[in-house]
């Protein structure tokens, strides 16, 4: 089985680093990812157009690599789950988990037995084609499969500690645009009240000894996270990576050309 290394950042003490894929679904991204020095991406599929082939590949090429591919599903299902899973992804993304009972059903449809219901195929992409000791497999599976559940509601906040008290979840995740949103300051990132969310979320992520993940579109909204406790990063996503350095360097080259 691939190792997890956003597990094996964890499990050393460090902040895993990783980045989002919404636009830029090509064969190349994953060792662009690599060369970068990544330890995971999030392939979107909750804003993005990718569809459920193209997934695949991505999963797929990520997998050459010692990235570990966490995929963003739309929206808590079963099928959603289950089928990115076998598709090879070694974690999930889930947005907008409102309450313990939401997270049990992650947890459920996520992890095989005695964890969880996880339909059974073994042989395909995700033990990469080849046959497996089946009590043996489905345990490493639930070991090396991470669950992120993204707040991004009040009603996820109050719900915090249920959410974070539920066996399988790895972390709680700060979706901050929709957060604050739902906290009627959409986009006021230093507002006193979503700041405590934040330490909320902190206090409680680290209570339970979960990671506590956030995106943040810049350094210095990054060290700011840090700073409050956040102990995993995915720095942006890929369009707006893309678009920001060009702006810049396109700006400087009109500077110097007069």
């Amino acid at each position: 089985m691939k190792p997890n290394r956003f597990l094996e950042r964890r499990r050393a003490g460090e902040v895993p680093v990783g980045h989002m894929i919404l636009e830029f679904g090509t064969r190349g991204m994953a060792q662009i990812l690599e060369r970068a020095g990544l330890d995971f991406a999030i392939i979107d599929t909750e804003h993005s157009a990718f569809t459920v082939a193209q997934l695949a590949d991505l999963i797929a090429w990520f997998k050459a690599t010692p990235l570990a591919p966490f995929v963003r599903i739309p929206q808590i299902e079963y099928h959603f789950i289950a089928r990115t899973l076998d598709f090879g992804a070694l974690g999930i993304m889930v947005p907008n988990v409102r309450n313990g009972e939401q997270a049990r059903a992650i947890v459920h449809a996520a992890k095989y037995a005695p964890l969880g219901d996880r339909g059974v195929i073994l042989g395909n992409a995700h033990t990469d084609f080849q046959a497996v000791d089946p009590p043996t497999y489905m345990a490493q599976a639930n070991e090396n499969t991470t669950i992120i559940c993204q707040i991004e509601s009040v009603e996820g906040l109050e719900n915090l500690e249920d959410i974070a008290s539920t066996p399988g979840v790895d972390v709680l995740w700060v979706g901050h645009f929709d957060l604050t949103q739902s906290m009627g300051i959409p986009g006021q990132f230093h507002h006193p009240r979503f700041l405590d969310a934040l330490k909320q979320v902190v206090e409680v992520g680290q209570r339970h000894g979960l990671g506590i993940g956030a995106q943040p579109n810049s350094v210095a909204q990054a060290q700011e996270w840090l700073e409050l406790g956040f102990n995993v990063i995915s720095y942006g996503g890929d369009f707006s990576v893309y678009l920001a350095a060009l702006s810049s360097a396109v700006a400087e080259v009109r500077r110097l050309a007069g």
